[in-house]
């Protein structure tokens, strides 16, 4: 992973550390917890502004808008990839299953061809140069 993204990661982090003890301080709150939870939102500003500021290094980055609907559906967004890898394995299984058919069926209508028009089928292969008896 590349330095850009180090940093963003690390920023995130501690962005979400600070949101989560921010949680608790408020869940929490006494008056005399005011000047902690000031210095927790003071350093959320600060923390947003250094996460602002890394932006800039990110604008040749594409993430998949299916990329967030994981996210809201609470799903990693790592198993997008891997999502994507399967249903690609499927999908060309399913592709090769109707390509195998459509082989089986080719060869299945040459025969049946070329038991009712012996001569046209003749003609057939001779044009496309398949002499062979499929």
């Amino acid at each position: 992973m590349s330095d850009r993204f180090e940093s963003l990661e690390q920023q995130l982090e501690m962005f979400i550390e600070n949101t989560r003890q921010l949680g608790i301080t408020v869940s929490d709150f006494q008056p005399q917890g005011q000047q902690a939870l000031n210095q927790k939102l003071q350093t959320m500003v600060l923390q947003m502004q250094e996460i602002d500021k890394l932006k800039s290094q990110m604008h040749d980055v594409q993430v998949p808008l299916e990329v967030f609907d994981y996210i809201d559906q609470g799903k990693n967004p790592n198993l997008y990839t891997k999502d994507c890898l399967e249903k690609a394995l499927a999908k060309n299984e399913q592709v090769k299953g109707k390509i195998d058919q459509l082989k089986k069926f080719k060869a299945l209508l040459l025969v049946e061809l070329s038991e009712v028009f012996p001569k046209e089928m003749a003609n057939y292969r001779a044009l496309r140069g398949d002499e062979r008896a499929t």
